[in-house]
């Protein structure tokens, strides 16, 4: 199945049937197309092995486009509109440097049928992991499959909206887990959570983390991984 097949599919659960719109209406599949090609005019070749994109969007549409998207539901169709971005950056190798989001805004000037897109690179504590390996400069972890990469000095996790990266677990304080990128190594601290925090199945208040480590907060489980080598400097 292909990228923009699962991304129809996808929609079509959240928006019931988003496609089944008029002619002149501008339908989600245009818009994931507009984003996959603006993330590969603006791809930024940085080294040999990493090549920049844009990670934060944001699509101008006529009001009645608006409306109509925001009747579907438009956090719902943001967020499918962001994981087909990352998967297609996944697909060209490509890297963020922060999280991924899609935004809409009403632009009364604009036709309906017509849209338009801004883009641009904001630098956040983490971003979508788009290769299998963390990177020699910012450590990876797995939180139940999805895969983020570390590419601030201080991640934090827990339940609440603050964090740096929300897990959906009512056993997970609102700010749970703080990750920080030293020159000296990676340390995990407890920011003072209800249930705690297991290291390799020991409660701890804070730890080293090693290349493999697992961590647990609530029923989450976390692998952390570090493509550092032991000789390389920070």
């Amino acid at each position: 199945m292909g990228v923009l097949d699962r991304f129809e599919k996808g929609v079509e659960r959240v928006v019931n049937n988003a496609f089944k719109v008029g002619r002149s209406e501008v339908k989600p599949v245009e818009l994931a197309s507009a984003l996959r090609r603006e993330v590969d005019d603006r791809a930024a070749v940085v080294d040999r092995d990493r090549t920049v994109v844009p990670n934060q969007f944001t699509i101008e549409l006529s009001p009645d486009d608006y409306a109509q998207i925001d009747g579907w539901g438009a956090e719902s169709l943001a967020d499918e509109l962001a994981a087909n971005v990352t998967e297609h950056a996944a697909s060209q190798h490509y890297a963020f440097v922060g999280p991924v989001s899609v935004s809409f805004e009403q632009d009364d000037s604009l036709d309906t049928g017509r849209f338009q897109l801004r883009s641009a690179s904001v630098r956040g504590n983490v971003a979508p992991a788009t290769v299998s390996a963390p990177s020699a400069r910012h450590p990876l972890v797995d939180i139940d499959g999805q895969r983020y990469l570390l590419t601030g000095p201080v991640t934090v996790i827990g339940r609440g909206s603050e964090a740096d990266i929300v897990v959906d677990d009512p056993g997970v304080s609102r700010r749970h887990l703080e990750i920080r990128v030293t020159p000296d190594g990676v340390i995990a601290t407890d920011l003072g959570s209800t249930n705690g925090l297991f290291v390799e199945g020991h409660q701890v208040p804070a730890a080293t983390l090693l290349d493999g480590n697992s961590l647990t907060i609530g029923r989450t489980r976390i692998m952390f991984w570090t493509g550092a080598p032991e000789n390389e400097e920070w």
